[in-house]
């Protein structure tokens, strides 16, 4: 139990405040906290499981630098993956989610951590141990304990920060250690003014294009779902019940995208004429697709 207890405590001193249990804050903004913890437990028992003998036969080929540059590139994609925000609902994206997020936090935590002090620490602390499993047990649940604090607190934070910017600090997490990691393991040659600019360049350009992406669909998200509404209210008129399952989608729908509620009282044609006071680009949009649905 020594050994495990030693292995414990040096990779959660260790991890705290290092990028891994960032990424798990990270994650949490994006995933449920039990799938982003499988994904942890997974990813650093392959990782801390392996160190010794994929470490030894990488460094015979393949410089360490390499593969933590190759880490780098990796956690660039992971951000520019994590700021593109797919609108869908809550319901759907739980069930369609239900194994993408554990192999995809898994996969993570395994890049990330090759060649990472963690992995030495661990690889260091096999070699010189009677009981290798003990001390792989150990060190992984010191990168549970950590990322567990990483995932509280992401979640604290969820509470008074909206979803939409949890996102986004998320994606910028994974580009701000790539971008470091580049710059670390990149030859010096590489390191010059006019390559930094450029890459910088590329970088904010795919953002933009990103956002971009995010606002169009975000639009047509919600033109076609309010017209959907709206085309299955048609026929309330006085009937019209506040309470409606349907109706109450409507005022979901209003919030989020225009953050408050628009009066509707069975009459479509008044409706569309308040939109169209408060917004006549979505009054434009909305009001065609529901002509398209009731021709």
């Amino acid at each position: 139990m020594n050994e495990f207890i030693k292995a414990f405590v040096l990779i959660t001193l260790a991890e705290m405040g290092d990028k891994t249990q960032l990424l798990a804050l990270a994650f949490a903004s994006k995933f449920k906290p039990l799938y982003v913890l499988i994904g942890i437990f997974i990813g650093a028992f392959f990782n801390h499981g392996l160190a010794i003998a994929l470490g030894s036969y990488i460094s015979k080929f393949v410089p360490i630098g390499q593969v933590q540059l190759f880490a780098s590139l990796l956690f660039i994609l992971f951000g520019l993956w994590s700021l593109k925000i797919d609108i869908e609902d809550d319901d759907d994206e739980d069930i369609n989610s239900k194994y993408g997020p554990i192999l995809t936090v898994a996969f993570a935590f395994f890049i990330g951590e090759l060649g990472d002090k963690t992995q030495l620490t661990a690889m260091t602390l096999g070699a010189n141990s009677n009981y290798p499993l003990l001390v792989l047990f150990g060190t992984v649940t010191g990168m549970i304990v950590t990322g567990g604090l990483g995932i509280l607190v992401g979640k604290l934070l969820g509470k008074k920060i909206p979803e939409v910017t949890m996102k986004i600090i998320a994606a910028f997490v994974f580009m701000f250690f790539g971008t470091v990691g580049l710059y670390t393991y990149l030859p010096s040659v590489y390191i010059k003014p006019l390559s930094i600019a450029s890459y910088f360049v590329i970088l904010i350009s795919l953002i933009l294009l990103i956002f971009r992406s995010n606002i169009i669909q975000k639009d047509r998200y919600y033109e076609l779902k309010l017209a959907k509404v709206l085309t299955k209210c048609k026929n309330c008129g006085q009937e019209h019940i506040e309470s409606c399952p349907i109706n109450q989608e409507r005022i979901k729908i209003e919030k989020n995208y225009l953050g408050e509620n628009l009066p509707y009282l069975g009459n479509v044609v008044k409706y569309l004429e308040s939109l169209k006071y408060m917004n006549v680009n979505l009054y434009e949009k909305v009001h065609n697709s529901y002509k398209r649905n009731n021709d």
